[in-house]
């Protein structure tokens, strides 16, 4: 999860690398499309057979639409209008969805812990960024929604994504990848017309740690954990990304860490370790394991 959250993190920093010479969509298809193809090499070189069934690539496209193509389209257009501590606070309501979805309509109990320990976690973010960008809510509602909508969408992906755990998380990823690469091409022929684009070394090493590191890798990542530790656990690196921006601000940018910045970060930890439950599991098998305070005979002395 701290890997996933660092490669994910660090996708703002090659994003806003990229899109100074790359228009939006463009610099979509490129993300898919690259992470595409090195996953599908990777796929053949591991000895993982690609499926050929229908049924599968059609889950495939619905994937990539549910995780890739409408969250990504969501956000980009919602923060264009919103300040990125409110698209931050926003987009950490992804793993409270989760939990939701995946009670509904996965196979995840919703317990007081996960709900609980969203919550906390939730509040740790709005403390670690600062609770005056809530000051904001409201101002740009369908811009606000569609960070949300985003965060739902990344929950029925999650839920959604757990029929492929059987299969190789990178033979998953590639099919994912590839989908939402042809689906997003002909928006970003019509849109961009990338052919016309003139672009320097600088454009395209942050392209390729985008789609190498933060897509295919973090991908791959990502569905191993999703197969091992369910759709809400996963989405909890939304909780955790907000604190990898700040220690990549303050050990690259010299930025302060202030007290609240360091509560906040205490207050997700503990919406952590609620939702984990191994913390409050442990303490009752040791309550458990321990023994009965014995009765003590009384000697009388005349």
């Amino acid at each position: 999860m701290g890997v996933l959250a660092i490669l994910w993190g660090v996708s703002f920093f090659f994003s806003k690398v990229a899109l100074a010479e790359l228009p939006p969509f463009t610099l979509v298809v490129g993300r898919f499309g690259i992470a595409a193809l090195a996953l599908l090499m990777a796929a053949r070189l591991g000895g993982h057979r690609m499926p050929t069934s229908p049924r599968v690539w059609a889950g495939f496209f619905v994937l990539g639409a549910l995780n890739s193509l409408i969250p990504f389209g969501l956000i980009a257009w919602g923060q264009v209008q919103l300040t990125s501590g409110l698209a931050s606070i926003l987009n950490a309501t992804t793993p409270l969805f989760t939990a939701l979805v995946a009670h509904t309509w996965g196979d995840e109990r919703l317990t007081s812990n996960r709900i609980t320990g969203v919550l906390v976690g939730l509040a740790g973010v709005c403390v670690l960024i600062g609770p005056g960008v809530l000051g904001h809510l409201g101002a740009h509602t369908l811009a606000e929604l569609a960070i949300l909508g985003a965060a739902v969408s990344y929950a029925f992906a999650g839920t959604y994504g757990r029929r492929f755990r059987a299969m190789p998380p990178v033979a998953a990823v590639a099919g994912m990848m590839s989908t939402a690469a042809l689906m997003a091409l002909p928006v970003a022929l019509v849109m961009d017309q990338p052919w016309t684009l003139v672009v320097g070394v600088r454009t395209w090493g942050a392209l390729l740690g985008l789609a190498l590191l933060s897509t295919a890798l973090g991908f791959v990542i990502y569905f191993r954990v999703l197969a091992t530790a369910g759709a809400t656990n996963v989405m909890l690196v939304t909780l955790l990304m907000p604190i990898v921006a700040l220690l990549v601000g303050s050990l690259i940018l010299d930025e302060s860490v202030t007290g609240a910045a360091l509560a906040g970060m205490a207050l997700i930890g503990a919406g952590l370790l609620a939702i984990d439950g191994r913390l409050l599991g442990a303490r009752r098998a040791a309550a458990i394991r321990r023994p009965p305070l014995r009765a003590t005979k009384l000697r009388r002395f005349d």
